[in-house]
């Protein structure tokens, strides 16, 4: 549940603007001018981003469950600001104390999914991570159309939407009390006792079940291996802060790392699916398909319907069945060829040659590009996010990259409008496909497959050559150095 508040702010606020009560009150003309609306959709990720960088410096000294009890609180104290705003001011204070809260959740959220979870359906786990994401995006967007039919136009409008889900996240902590820590991160913390009854709480072994034992020292050996010493006896902020930055720029394996994290975040990006997420309601009406207020609302509701049945069939279907590399080419595929259509619709559009059945055609496009970023590039940069590094290195990586991440998404969404403007509109989806095709190379080089693999495994994998991805199938894994064709289970 980490994951509501990032989708619930970025489907309402796609839909927000095009409430006659936030219009009344903020001064807003139009939800389909995107120029209009764009320093209300991003200045949110300015937030997104401190609330990431900082949240290193929590979730390792406080614990999983008691950061996301604070993050989720920062999160509802700038919902609430919101709430209450009087002016554009305060409005954009709320979207950065907002973001602050969402920037840490999505941290510690696919961190703490992969530290609980089996390495067997490890991806299928933290890819529900998304599927929450669209779950939630799905709620905002028909909350928003919900209140735009049956609501007056008034401030009573756009509250309902920035109050409704403070509730439900308040039950979620609630909840929190409920369920166990991460035990990787009690074994950090020299907890010992409480985190093998907690593994075994979570497995349902016994605690002699070699199972459990293999995992409590797999763990524990990334630990004591750091500097050539014990992780315990120098407990300190100030070496726990060196120890991990040096270890973070320093080892080649963890540099690959860093780059794959980064570079699926910034792809994700640069293939176009935020963008046209956050700006659905203008590209609906550069293609001709917007029509009224209740049309675009009704549109963006079962775009955000369709990412939640894309995300739920790609986490059970794609990620650990077909495979990370797999699902990446398919999807990043599908991006691509919906992009070169939707430019060339939009060019034959403005020219007045596009007629009826092509239009239909790319809405479809839409839905298709939807179901391959759901595929590919919207569930796998999360699942890397938390799977790719060692226990110790966990909550700095993540934080680091989606620090990057949504300073990325800032800069895309920011820039979107002056993009379509300058291009004329068509060329910036010929923009988003050429990374695309550029995206197909880079996973084919650099990304390797670790469906299935241990923390010890994907450490083997990440000591090799950066460019070797190619090399190694679907099924191979890495032993003591030593290429296997077959998996563990």
């Amino acid at each position: 549940m980490a994951a509501v508040p990032a989708t619930w702010d970025q489907g309402s606020a796609s839909v927000i603007p095009s409430l006659p009560g936030f219009q009344q009150s903020f001064g807003v003309t139009s939800g389909g001018n995107a120029q209009q609306i764009r320093d209300f959709i991003s200045i949110v990720y300015i937030g997104y981003a401190v609330g990431a960088a900082l949240s290193f410096f929590i979730n390792d000294a406080i614990g999983r469950l008691w950061s996301y009890r604070l993050y989720t609180a920062v999160w509802v104290i700038g919902q609430l600001v919101g709430t209450f705003a009087n002016g554009m001011p305060a409005l954009y204070a709320s979207r950065i104390i907002t973001g602050a809260g969402i920037g840490s959740l999505t941290v510690t959220g696919p961190m703490s999914i992969v530290e609980i979870a089996p390495q067997e359906i490890r991806g299928l786990l933290a890819s529900w991570f998304v599927v929450a994401m669209s779950t939630s995006l799905l709620a905002s967007t028909f909350c928003v159309y919900g209140i735009f039919i049956h609501i007056p136009a008034s401030k009573l409008q756009y509250q309902v939407v920035f109050f409704a889900p403070c509730i439900f996240m308040a039950i979620c902590v609630i909840a929190t009390f409920f369920l166990s820590e991460s035990p990787k991160w009690l074994l950090m913390v020299n907890r010992r006792d409480e985190a093998i009854r907690t593994l075994v709480k979570l497995r349902g072994l016994p605690v002699e079940h070699d199972r459990i034992q293999g995992e409590i020292l797999e763990i524990e050996s990334f630990l004591n291996s750091i500097e050539g010493g014990s992780w315990h006896t120098r407990p300190s902020f100030a070496w726990h802060m060196k120890t991990t930055v040096k270890d973070m720029f320093t080892a080649p394996s963890n540099l690959r790392r860093l780059q794959q994290c980064l570079m699926s975040y910034a792809l994700a990006q640069l293939s176009g699916a935020n963008s046209v997420t956050s700006y659905l309601v203008p590209i609906l009406t550069m293609l001709g398909q917007g029509g009224g207020q209740t049309r675009h609302l009704f549109l963006t509701g079962m775009y955000a319907f369709s990412k939640f049945c894309f995300t739920i069939i790609a986490s059970f279907f794609f990620i650990d069945a077909l495979g990370r590399r797999k699902s990446l080419f398919t999807g990043v595929t599908i991006q691509m060829i919906s992009d070169i259509y939707l430019g060339v619709f939009i060019k034959f559009q403005q020219q007045h040659e596009a007629n009826t059945a092509s239009g239909k055609a790319a809405i479809a496009a839409l839905f298709f590009h939807a179901f391959g970023y759901a595929v590919g590039l919207y569930t796998l940069p999360y699942v890397f996010g938390g799977e790719l590094w060692p226990n110790h290195l966990r909550s700095f990586g993540a934080a680091l990259g989606q620090t990057f991440h949504w300073l990325f998404i800032y800069a895309m969404n920011f820039g979107v409008p002056s993009l379509l403007e300058r291009t004329n509109n068509w060329g910036a989806f010929i923009f988003f496909a050429g990374w695309c095709f550029l995206a197909l190379f880079y996973v084919y080089l650099v990304v390797p497959e670790i469906a299935g693999l241990g923390a010890q495994e994907i450490d083997d994998i990440f000591k090799g050559s950066w460019f070797n991805a190619y090399r190694r199938s679907k099924r191979s894994r890495v032993v003591n150095g030593i290429e296997r064709e077959e998996y563990a289970v």
